[in-house]
């Protein structure tokens, strides 16, 4: 059951002077019909009180939150990119909230899963969800019937990290730089094709928001996964594929394969020598992994406002910030930490994959 507000208690309360006045007008005392109003009264009176004392108990158990573990659900496999970021949060959120946070993942349905049990959860505060742009944003649109609504059953709590895409080639393509590419897909997008870890996945869209950007129309090639699409591109069969930076990292140094951009406004931390795509010319481009923190829709906001003073303390750990460098994600900047910028970052990522998304064709049950 989710909580009563304040806002409830108020009308109740103020219905009672309301009703008292009505009751008690227009009728001699002693009357039978004054006897039933006045029963009526109190019977009004007592209700108001119990959802009086519900609502205080209910800010109570807000106040001292969290008195127990508290649960975070990653809606992908143990090990994924996704579950490695979480356990490096997890360890410091642990010891800033004083409770452990565990995490479980709940994978299944493109991360759907996962992130649909956080939304039926209770709202308080015991379990929230790590969802990034393939749950809360890409799937909206992607799927027909997504499992839940990003936009109005959660309560964003805090975007923690991001992490830069890459776009890399075969080594023998004869391009070096962006621009290189571009007139190179334009003159030859006939006979190229590119890979992606699979129909929807994060590579797929990047590199279809790429080729839109791009003004070409690829052969697009799934796989079950990266690892594959990427032994098929150091062994010249595909074109390109859009990796996450860290991905990416030890075959570039070991140059099995051709970086060409970091598909994003700045220079990744990971690569810091490759210019992005907007040095390069696509000044609008923009593309990348991010994740956020999110409660069930209703939580108190006083369990909101610790989980996210929780989360800010974590994010600025120095050791976080450099576990999370080894594995290619950095923390977000300052100013775009706070839940109410969430709260629109999502909507507007939404939008954005949806144009995408439509353009591309691409739909799944």
């Amino acid at each position: 059951m989710r909580p009563l507000s304040r806002a409830t208690v108020g009308v109740a309360v103020r219905g009672t002077h309301a009703c008292r006045r009505c009751y008690g007008s227009g009728k001699q005392a002693g009357t039978e019909d004054d006897t039933v109003n006045n029963r009526r009264y109190f019977t009004f009176l007592t209700v108001a009180a119990a959802v009086a004392s519900v609502v205080a108990l209910h800010d109570a158990e807000a106040q001292d939150w969290p008195s127990r573990p508290v649960t975070m659900v990653v809606p992908f496999a143990a090990g994924s990119a996704s579950d490695t970021m979480a356990r490096i949060l997890s360890a410091r959120l642990s010891e800033v909230l004083g409770q452990q946070v565990v995490i479980e993942n709940v994978s299944g349905a493109g991360g759907m899963t996962g992130v649909a049990r956080v939304a039926k959860a209770a709202p308080d505060g015991y379990q929230f969800v790590l969802g990034g742009v393939d749950t809360f944003a890409q799937n909206q649109t992607l799927y027909k019937k997504p499992l839940y609504s990003s936009a109005t059953d959660f309560t964003p709590v805090a975007l923690v990290v991001e992490q830069a895409l890459l776009l890399v080639a075969r080594n023998d393509l004869p391009a070096n730089n962006l621009q290189e590419f571009i007139a190179y897909a334009k003159a030859n997008q006939a006979k190229m094709q590119y890979g992606s870890a699979g129909v929807g996945s994060g590579s797929h869209l990047a590199c279809a928001q790429l080729n839109s950007a791009m003004g070409v129309d690829v052969t697009h090639v799934p796989y079950r996964g990266s690892p594959p699409a990427m032994q098929d591109l150091i062994a010249g069969r595909i074109d390109y594929f859009c990796a996450l930076a860290a991905a990416g990292k030890a075959q570039i140094e070991s140059k099995t394969m051709k970086a060409i951009a970091i598909l994003t406004r700045d220079r990744s931390p990971i690569l810091p020598n490759l210019a992005s795509a907007h040095e390069q010319g696509l000044a609008d481009f923009d593309s990348y992994f991010w994740s956020g923190f999110f409660l069930p829709k209703g939580t108190p906001a006083p369990i909101v406002q610790k989980l996210h003073d929780a989360t800010i303390a974590t994010m600025n750990t120095p050791a976080v910030q450099e576990r999370l460098k080894e594995v290619g994600v950095t923390v977000v900047a300052a100013d775009r930490r706070s839940a109410d910028y969430l709260q629109k970052f999502v909507a507007s990522e939404t939008e954005k994959w949806a144009a995408t998304i439509r353009a591309s064709g691409v739909s799944i049950d």
